[in-house]
């Protein structure tokens, strides 16, 4: 199993080894949002009213994958340590939402089979 630390080494590992250097803020920014629409294509297909065109595929994972290979991007050029961001970002949704979800009456029931 890959910790968020060593998938943020591989990356940059990556990039200095075959990627020549990191695009800039800004491109990896528009990357990201592209990356980002093209798993919201394959969501709209799969869980949404759409269907898939021909020659489409259901690669969700892959566009996950390409989202997160992204992310780690720019948290490796910005200098952001995404296993620490991430933990705070936990500890701060733990914090403020720790009996929000549970007592909402429209969460009741759902997703639970």
């Amino acid at each position: 199993m890959m910790t968020l630390e060593e998938a943020q080494k591989q990356v940059d590992q990556w990039v200095k080894t075959y990627g020549v250097r990191y695009f800039s803020e800004l491109t990896n920014m528009a990357v990201l949002t592209e990356e980002v629409g093209e798993l919201a294509r394959v969501m709209a297909r799969k869980y949404g009213d759409q269907s898939f065109k021909e020659g489409e595929k259901d690669n969700i994972d892959e566009e996950i994958a390409d989202v997160l290979w992204v992310l780690l991007c720019i948290a490796n050029q910005t200098g952001v340590d995404i296993t620490t961001a991430f933990q705070k970002s936990m500890d701060k949704k733990t914090k403020r939402d720790n009996k929000r979800h549970i007592n909402n009456p429209k969460l009741k029931d759902h997703g639970r089979e």
